[in-house]
């Protein structure tokens, strides 16, 4: 008897597999669709609502500040209260956010709702993966559905670069945050006919780590964007990256204590999550340059309007999609750490390329050919950094694991535009009177400071995943 319930279970199991991760997907793309849209709709929502050259950032930052710094929050709610109550919450925050933005009618307004926005996010990301984890067998079946999950990021990603520019520039900037609402009502529709809440467990919430992760994250961005507006020596500089520092001590301290943290610190007693975590926050930090300041690039310098500026980047958003859809396919015949280690190798080819734009560069050879590099590389990287960064983890940090592989992406983000932010402000050529010349160069100067960060990203992976996994490979050999 029990031998046929199990086998009914299974049999269910199965047959919701395929709605789930496609609900799982979905959920992941709205978000980081939701990143990108903005980046090209940066320039009319700039103009509509009279952001300044540094506050921009800031339509950002607040959303990604609040999704990196309550993502273990999250994962650790969808541990105790059912990974899918919180997929729904999450979606439903992120949705009803999605309006209040699109109905926007100032600066603060936009901002505080991007917060809110973000805060949806983190409640909503880290189930989508602790779902993908605990219904996937680790091994082949999981590392195609993280492969799938890891493309998801890069191709949603690059179309909403396309889609942001189209539609700010044909319809308005506000309609793609519109469109979150009917996706998201029939995604939590869709959640709660087809996904299983998963088994609750007791516990208490690390509220001290969330608050000092959160605001330490939070001081230490600002810190750098004021850095880039006031100087180093501002005191409103040295009092916010002190403030940050102190809280970040106060959080590891906090964790390495309390009963039961949001960041259970043993996730980084194995060498080659560890490597994941911080190549993936280079990854990011590098690949936002491309992002953010590309799409000042294009219409700054060759003039073009939202519209040509999102179809702009068809050449990496196809690449991407490509490289993608095979990434299945390439880590089964060469391994997820030599995928990586190619990947982000061909991404620091692109950027390197793509750093010697000048005034005169053309967007055939100085813009397009890198992005195919760029995408290819992108499209190559993010699943093995997804897979190697909860591998080996146990069922009970799978919630925690899959909230800190998202950190290390939002806050790779936040942390590397806020520092290429500085790297642009004081990237001014002496005695260049010309502003398309020197806007320029302060561009090519940040996709070199990219080019590096992606390069450090490159070596720490050489050194802890690579390396690590071909030592278990000769050991198994032996």
């Amino acid at each position: 008897m029990k031998a046929a319930t199990f086998n009914q279970y299974e049999e269910v199991h199965l047959a919701r597999r395929g709605p789930l991760l496609a609900i799982i997907l979905s959920s992941y793309l709205m978000i980081v669709l939701d990143v990108s849209i903005v980046i090209t709709g940066l320039p009319k929502i700039r103009d509509g609502l009279g952001f300044s050259a540094t506050t921009l950032s800031w339509v950002q930052n607040a959303y990604t500040l609040t999704f990196g710094g309550l993502l273990l929050l999250g994962a650790r709610a969808g541990d105790i209260l059912g990974r899918r109550a919180m997929l729904i919450t999450g979606l439903a925050v992120f949705t009803g956010a999605s309006m209040a933005i699109g109905l926007a009618a100032t600066p603060t307004w936009l901002v505080c709702a991007r917060a809110v926005q973000g805060v949806g996010a983190a409640i909503l990301a880290p189930s989508t993966l602790a779902l993908l984890s605990t219904n996937f067998a680790e091994g082949p079946e999981r590392t195609r559905a993280l492969g799938y999950y890891g493309a998801t990021a890069g191709i949603s990603a690059r179309v909403g670069l396309v889609a942001g520019g189209i539609l700010a520039d044909l319809l308005s900037w506000r309609v793609g945050f519109f469109l979150n609402l009917p996706i998201g009502i029939t995604l939590i529709w869709a959640a709660r006919k087809y996904i299983q809440e998963t088994p609750r467990r007791s516990g208490q919430f690390d509220i001290v780590g969330a608050a000092t992760s959160t605001f330490g994250m939070t001081a230490l961005v600002y810190g750098l964007v004021n850095a880039a507006a006031s100087g180093w020596s501002n005191s409103q500089t040295v009092a916010t990256l002190g403030a940050s520092l102190i809280l970040l001590a106060l959080f590891v301290f906090n964790e390495s204590r309390v009963q039961q943290p949001i960041l259970p610190l043993r996730l980084f007693s194995n060498l080659a999550r560890n490597g994941a975590y911080l190549s993936r926050m280079l990854f990011l930090g590098g690949m936002i340059g491309f992002w953010f300041y590309t799409t000042q690039f294009l219409p700054g310098i060759l003039g073009m309007r939202p519209m040509q500026a999102g179809l702009a980047f068809l050449p990496a958003t196809l690449m991407n999609f490509a490289v993608a859809m095979m990434v299945p396919r390439l880590a089964q015949r060469f391994g997820n750490s030599r995928l990586l280690v190619g990947g982000l190798a061909i991404s620091v080819i692109g950027m390197t390329w793509l750093a010697q734009v000048t005034a005169d560069t053309s967007y055939l050879t100085g813009i397009a050919l890198p992005m195919l590099l760029i995408g290819a590389g992108q499209g190559a990287s993010l699943s093995p950094l997804t897979v190697a960064g909860v591998a080996g983890v146990a069922a009970e940090d799978a919630g925690a694991a899959s909230g800190l592989v998202n950190v290390a992406h939002q806050l790779g983000g936040s942390l590397g535009l806020a520092t290429l932010i500085v790297v642009f402000a004081s990237a001014g050529g002496a005695g260049i009177s010309d502003s398309r010349v020197d806007l320029a160069h302060r561009i090519a100067t940040v996709m070199s400071a990219g080019a590096v960060l992606l390069a450090l990203a490159l070596i720490i992976s050489l050194f802890s995943i690579a390396r690590r996994n071909t030592v278990r490979t000769m050991q198994a050999d032996a």
